[in-house]
């Protein structure tokens, strides 16, 4: 050691195995002061320097940027670096997500035709990575009836917004793209509120906050039935889809009521491309909202119901 036990940039260079442009950044930077300077002012650096230069490496090794180093070395590593880290796991989180979109897309390109090939490479290259659900809530929040609370609005989006798989396969890729590319349409984003059943419509009478608390809870009573491939029958999930209808209506559950019901459930427009993508993307231990609706209104019509099925109701 040099110059009364100080170091010269070249050395503690050496020590560390790094460059002498390396450790002059990080002093330029403010991260690794000098202990000294040489009566030709030169830097000096003394035994502390070393260990701090080690530690930086280390920081700078996991993907930490510099001023987060900064932070690290200032407060001291007991204090900053859980918070540094956490935040720093969360990005690579999100670079790994993205990652694996991007790869199960190249396959997607990789794995269809020639012919296919322009047009899929138009939908995929239509999406981030990851991909964001924000064009699928827009869709929803123009689609649903005005000034519905917005703990409705909530409950709603959670159940038609699917989310992006962590690791999509190549066909789940393609399903979001093609929901996002629906969803993006002139036609469906200009005027969404055309297709909205005769529940949503101005001068209907009904009550949608009442309407879409109790749709929620018939759709969660049908699931099981779905989900155990049960066909369309009478019982508690039929009862409460009627009764939502009838109670946001103010009225009540009738015979008379439930042929209308049919009625107009199977006159009211569907979106059915939706939700086969949706359920493309969700895999099947998750009856999407459109199929459980359709089960719910076929059982309508075999109760008694006027109207044939395929009647789309809430977003069928």
């Amino acid at each position: 050691m040099s110059h009364a036990g100080m170091w010269t940039i070249g050395e503690l260079a050496e020590r560390a195995g790094v460059t002498v442009k390396t450790v002059r950044f990080y002093s330029d930077r403010g991260l690794l002061p000098e202990a000294a300077r040489s009566s030709g002012g030169h830097r000096r650096y003394g035994p502390p320097a070393l260990e701090r230069l080690r530690t930086i490496r280390s920081l700078r090794a996991l993907g930490l940027p510099v001023p987060d180093v900064a932070k690290v070395l200032e407060d001291g590593p007991a204090d900053a670096l859980e918070d540094i880290v956490a935040g720093q796991l969360r990005e690579v989180g999100s670079q790994l997500a993205a990652l694996r979109w991007q790869e199960a897309a190249l396959r997607s390109l990789r794995d269809c035709t020639p012919e296919e090939r322009l047009d899929r490479l138009r939908l995929v290259g239509g999406v981030s990575a990851p991909p964001s659900t924000a064009a699928l809530a827009g869709f929803w929040r123009r689609w649903l009836p005005a000034r519905l609370p917005r703990r409705v609005v909530s409950s709603v989006l959670d159940q038609a917004v699917p989310q992006p798989p962590d690791d999509p396969s190549p066909a789940q890729v393609l399903a979001f793209a093609r929901l996002h590319a629906f969803v993006s349409a002139p036609c469906v984003g200009t005027d969404a509120a055309a297709g909205q059943p005769a529940a949503h419509r101005s001068g209907g009478g009904y009550r949608a906050d009442v309407l879409y608390d109790g749709l929620s809870e018939a759709y969660a009573l049908a699931s099981a039935d779905l989900l155990t491939q049960r066909a369309p029958h009478p019982g508690q999930a039929l009862d409460c889809f009627v009764a939502a209808y009838a109670q946001a209506g103010g009225t009540r559950d009738t015979p008379a009521f439930r042929r209308r019901l049919s009625g107009v459930l199977a006159a009211d427009p569907r979106i059915d491309g939706y939700w086969q993508l949706t359920a493309e993307l969700s895999g099947p231990s998750r009856p999407t909202p459109g199929a459980t609706h359709d089960w719910l209104r076929a059982a309508l019509a075999q109760a008694g119901g006027e109207g044939g099925e395929g009647g789309g109701g809430r977003a069928g």
